[in-house]
């Protein structure tokens, strides 16, 4: 659990660094490049401390192929959400996650969903309601749909979590998920890549460590704790959103702001609940 909030702090961090480098001309493919390929030593030093360097040896490329893929999409529209939206309510936004998440278990993996949870999923909504408060515009719409997008992206990459999950550990998932991402990301700077100052330079050091150091921390979670217990600790990270955004940019959440976080937080932990329940029955 500790390992977990400490993951969000960083997290928190990370999107900070990659909201300043964007007011400082960087490009969003540069952040997301140096982010990963600075991470890379890091998460292989990990795995080759953790279960030794040849646990990285994988019969499943194809699939790793398919998670990077989509994992380099999601993070694109991840980036550029905070980006477009303040900090709080970007973090918040992306907490919609398990509202999908449980959507598309239902329709494509046909799973049993009890009113428990599409409750929840109702009352998810209500919160993005309540936060973005349509009838005003308090929330720019395009920053609205690349965050909702990024939600449901992560959702259907989770899916394929499960199904890679079944055969490797959650540091191997993460290497080649960083590896496979690094080669199509450093083509793409061919095209962007421009040259910074020094203060922007460690911008962009400080996203891709930081980052990296985030990665580490979930995936140490995830290793001594079930997914059902560290889960919750996610919504720890819109303290440290609300409080980097108001220390650095001024911005403090408005009260629609804080009631729909309110909402779409109990939704979340409503079906992480219901999740471990469903786990324990299943079980023995």
């Amino acid at each position: 659990m500790g390992l977990r909030l400490l993951a969000m702090v960083f997290l928190s961090a990370m999107f900070a660094g990659v909201k300043m480098a964007d007011a400082r001309g960087v490009h969003l493919i540069e952040s997301l490049f140096y982010r990963q390929a600075l991470a890379l030593p890091l998460v292989f030093a990990w795995v080759a401390w953790s279960d030794g360097a040849g646990a990285v040896r994988t019969s499943r490329i194809g699939i790793h192929a398919s998670r990077a893929a989509l994992g380099m999409v999601g993070m694109i529209l991840n980036f550029g959400s905070f980006i477009l939206l303040p900090l709080t309510e970007a973090t918040s936004i992306g907490f919609t996650m398990p509202i999908f998440g449980t959507i598309l278990s239902a329709l494509i993996l046909r799973e049993a969903t009890g009113w428990y949870r599409w409750g929840a999923v109702l009352l998810g909504f209500a919160g993005v309601l309540v936060m973005v408060r349509p009838d005003v515009g308090h929330v720019p719409l395009t920053g609205l749909a690349v965050a909702l997008s990024a939600a449901i992206l992560t959702a259907c990459i989770s899916l394929v979590l499960r199904e890679l999950g079944r055969t490797e550990r959650p540091g191997v998932v993460v290497f080649w998920f960083t590896a496979l991402s690094v080669p199509p990301l450093g083509m793409a700077m061919l095209f962007v890549g421009q040259a910074h100052d020094p203060v922007t330079w460690g911008l962009l050091l400080f996203i891709g460590i930081v980052g990296g150091l985030a990665q580490l921390c979930m995936t140490g979670a995830l290793r001594w704790a079930p997914v059902s217990v560290v889960l919750p600790m996610d919504y720890s990270s819109i303290i440290w959103a609300t409080l980097i955004g108001w220390l650095v940019w001024d911005d403090w959440p408005l009260a629609t702001t804080w009631a729909g976080a309110a909402l779409i937080v109990t939704s979340g932990l409503t079906i992480a609940w219901r999740e471990h329940v469903r786990a324990r029955r299943v079980r023995p």
